[in-house]
């Protein structure tokens, strides 16, 4: 199975499809649609969509580790990450031709 990657352009030139702006102001409301999601995660606010899932930030605490090309033990530092749960329509969605 190939999977293709959908970036920014392609977001933006199906809304120009589906909406009819321009090409140009398709670009900006994507951008913006982004931006909007990274400065509320910045600020560890959680991001819901409804039908399509939730991102959060969450904590991760220090921990032990190994290099696993030398074997050595070292700490991994405590560092944020974030996490995407989809929905139960979306989960279902791309479940449904799976068995």
């Amino acid at each position: 199975m190939t999977r293709e990657n959908i970036t920014r352009k392609d977001l933006a030139d199906a809304i120009n499809d589906k909406m009819g702006f321009s090409k140009r102001t398709c670009s900006t409301i994507v951008d913006e649609f982004f931006e909007c999601i990274k400065q509320n995660l910045l600020v560890e606010k959680n991001v819901k969509l409804v039908q399509f899932g939730t991102f959060k930030v969450r904590k991760k605490s220090p921990r032990v580790g190994r290099n696993p090309k030398t074997g050595e033990s070292m700490e991994i530092s405590q560092r944020s990450m974030v996490s995407f749960k989809p929905s139960k329509v979306l989960r279902a969605e791309i479940n449904r031709g799976q068995v």
